[in-house]
């Protein structure tokens, strides 16, 4: 750590822009350069285009799409319009059921948040993937607080993209890569056209989802509102969400287009708390808490530019802001202690209230190159980014005792609301490039390269003691990661690819921050460091008849950060690495595809399965270093199932189409250390497996009109997927159980 002066702050400015200079010289030459070869015959690398009513539920993305390169890199779609999910409620398990190996936290029937993760990384607000929204940050802050506390509503959502590291070097160098949410942005070519879902379910569930949308001549137009509320599965689990979007673009030619959008979102939810082990085998529906609660408003908005001089060169340029809030408050003891009324204050216990702030702000340029050299057809991805974001973190104020959503601060702690009081923030400048060499017509070869500048600051207070204050600190980071990748088309339709791509994740605000005044941070903490590496063959045989994915992968996560006990003080440090190996692998066949009688309907049949052996490889907290039974190593990683299995079957006949799906995750530890038995807070402990089935079924009663019901955990199944230590618990967290929804489409 280092104290920063403005003159220093100014001077990395200018040097950002200095690269930014040099590195848009150096696209431009780049471009000149191969235009110079133009006498030749540029053949444009095809692009598919499915029209809708032939979508797959899962697909794979283009070898090039848009300013991007794909080729090599193990990747799904997810054609929300083609899954027979509930979207009602954002069910992740039901959405990413054809994705091998994605781990999904379940503890919130409301789909306010979306927490996956793949490769035995932690589902925590899927903090370890890039999370965009067409193709722009929604996370609360890229770096130094990573975790998507806004996640769109599905009905609103077209497709999801979602690219496993290799996507560290074009998107962001998270170890999970990128998952991208790219809404709908029309209705189709009419002036006017309007599409309606409205549910009812379970638990007192009513979800109402309205868009409209059109064209008229060369301007477009979307926009939608949605709204939801239901009681809950559980006690003290009530909530309500509203969202809306509105996305406007104007095609001025072929060559250029500029859009703008805004995207906002609002819930308040009532957090029920964790449990007990014994209170989750005894009745998991229970609550002992009533008045906790949780808001996160959101607003997300972008303008972008793009551009096509030729047609084999495309431009986009995007600047994105978000403004977002995360809002708590509620009784934060240890789920064994009781929520009781205090007769001295004559009224429950006063509540503990704690808010952050976020603002952000960036800038993407990118830009692909087609070209020909020596007969072949080659591409070139490059891009800039540059990204400002801050956080403002207002902790432990407290709040009134009454059960409702009141974010009011009673009580004055020498004379602030707050008792920790956290600024931070982060400045980031960035630049790839990728090149996509054609070696041969079926052979193709892409490396690639990206560098980060990254600065973190903070400052403010943990305590209001005067040993409290945090003095003006910050981190700076120059980082390059380099990648390879290949893929070998064996037919027009299956593909052997292979990827390695260095990732990093800087130090998080937390890890930055002690919790204590007695704690010590190791002023050389490093940045958690690594690679993913993966190879497989994918693609389709006998005309459609099976579709496949089958892959083997291999993460190494280095510099993990923790705390280790040294002269009765914590010290925060690096204290260890680990390796994930394993593989997914995705198998659909459809059995009548090679049948011309249409009589029989359509059939798929498919399954999914992950193994993931996460472990620990190095240890190096040396206070115990000599004792290798409080060791780490060899230990699995936390939160990482070894095994997934999801399976089922979708068949369609006319108007009628039913859907089933079978999901088994395997039993995940808690702790490092692979504690089994739950602690008396239930904080720790093995979370069992478990198996989940869900059913729907549809039927279109006209060509604008449909219906569809489901039953989700058919089997009412108790279980769990993870344990939390502070909100939304603490303790253990279970999932929802056995609920229907019916679901009314209409599309004029």
């Amino acid at each position: 750590m280092k104290n920063l002066n403005q003159d220093q702050l100014c001077t990395k400015i200018i040097d950002m822009k200095k690269w930014l200079v040099s590195l848009m010289v150096m696209f431009v030459s780049i471009v000149q350069l191969v235009a110079q070869d133009s006498l030749k015959k540029i053949q444009l690398i095809e692009v598919k285009v499915t029209e809708s009513s032939n979508k797959k539920s899962v697909e794979r993305l283009n070898t090039i799409q848009g300013t991007s390169i794909f080729a090599g890199k193990k990747n799904e779609i997810i054609q929300l319009s083609a899954t027979d999910a509930d979207l009602s409620t954002n069910n992740t398990r039901q959405v990413f059921g054809k994705v091998p190996g994605v781990s999904v936290w379940e503890n919130d029937g409301s789909g306010v948040q979306v927490g996956i993760a793949t490769r035995g990384l932690s589902p925590n607000r899927s903090w370890e993937f890039n999370v965009r929204q067409n193709g722009y940050d929604i996370s609360s802050e890229a770096f130094g607080y990573p975790e998507a506390y806004y996640t769109p509503p599905m009905e609103a959502v077209d497709r999801i993209e979602l690219v496993r590291g290799a996507a560290a070097l074009q998107y962001g160098t998270q170890f999970g890569g990128l998952l991208n949410f790219v809404m709908k942005n029309n209705l189709g070519d009419k002036p006017l056209q309007v599409e309606s879902m409205q549910t009812v379910g379970s638990f007192g569930l009513v979800n109402s989802y309205n868009a409209i949308g059109g064209k008229v001549g060369k301007f477009n137009y979307f926009g939608f509102i949605q709204h939801r509320q239901a009681d809950g599965w559980r006690e003290n689990s009530r909530y309500k969400t509203l969202a809306g979007g509105i996305n406007l673009s104007y095609t001025f030619s072929e060559k250029i287009m500029v859009s703008a959008e805004y995207t906002g979102s609002n819930h308040v939810s009532q957090q029920a708390g964790g449990l007990t082990d014994n209170q989750f085998q005894t009745n998991p529906i229970n609550s002992t808490r009533s008045r906790n609660w949780m808001s996160t408003p959101w607003n997300v908005a972008s303008i972008g530019l793009e551009l096509n001089p030729t047609a084999s060169l495309k431009m986009t340029t995007k600047i994105f802001s978000i403004l977002g809030e995360r809002n708590s408050i509620g009784f934060t003891k240890a789920i064994n202690i009781s929520d009781t009324f205090n007769t001295t204050i004559n009224s429950y216990n006063l509540r503990q209230v704690d808010r952050d702030f976020y603002r952000n702000i960036g800038a993407e340029f990118r830009m692909l190159q087609q070209y020909n050299i020596f007969e072949m057809n080659h591409a070139l991805s490059a891009g800039v980014r540059v990204y400002h974001g801050t956080t403002l973190r207002q902790q432990s104020g407290v709040g009134s005792g009454e059960s409702d959503y009141d974010l009011s601060i009673v009580q004055l702690n020498n004379g602030l609301e707050y008792s920790r009081a956290l600024d931070f923030s982060t400045n980031n400048f960035a630049a790839f490039i990728e090149n996509m060499f054609q070696l041969s017509k079926r052979w193709s070869v892409i490396p690639g390269i990206r560098y980060e500048w990254v600065q973190s600051l903070a400052s403010g207070y943990i305590n209001t003691a005067v040993n409290g204050v945090i003095a003006d600190k910050s981190q700076d980071r120059n980082i390059l990661l380099m990648g390879i990748g290949s893929e070998f088309n064996l037919t027009k339709k299956s593909s052997l690819y292979a990827n390695f791509s260095q990732n990093y994740r800087p130090v998080t605000y937390s890890e930055l921050t002690p919790s204590a005044t007695t704690d010590i941070i190791d002023p050389n903490l490093r940045d958690a460091s690594g690679f993913n590496a993966d190879g497989g063959y994918r693609g389709q045989l006998w005309s459609g008849l099976v579709d496949f994915d089958f892959s083997y992968f291999y993460m190494f996560y280095n510099n993990r950060v923790g705390n280790v006990l040294q002269n009765n003080v914590l010290f925060r440090t690096n204290i260890g690495a680990s390796v994930s190996q394993g593989v997914e692998t995705f198998l659909e066949i459809k059995p009548f595809a090679l049948m011309k009688a249409s009589n029989l309907g359509k059939l798929s049949v498919f399954v999914n399965y992950a193994f993931v052996n996460a472990i620990y490889t190095r240890w190096d907290n040396p206070a115990i270093v000599n004792d290798p039974s409080k060791s780490i190593l060899n230990k699995r990683v936390e939160n990482s199932p070894s095994h997934i299995l999801r399976t089922g079957l979708s068949y369609r006949f006319k108007n009628f189409s039913f859907s089933y799906q079978f999901n088994y995750v395997d039993a995940v530890f808690t702790d490092a250390s692979n504690t089994i038995a739950p602690n008396a807070t239930s904080t720790i402990g093995l979370i069992p497996s478990y198996t989940l089935m869900d059913i729907s079924a549809g039927y279109q009663l006209t060509s604008q009109v449909g219906i569809k019901a489901g039953i989700n955990n058919l089997m009412n199944e108790m279980y769990a997927t993870r344990r939390a230590g502070g909100y939304p618990g603490p303790g253990i967290l279970p999932g929802v159980g056995r609920n229907y929804f019916v679901t009314l489409s209409m599309k004029l």
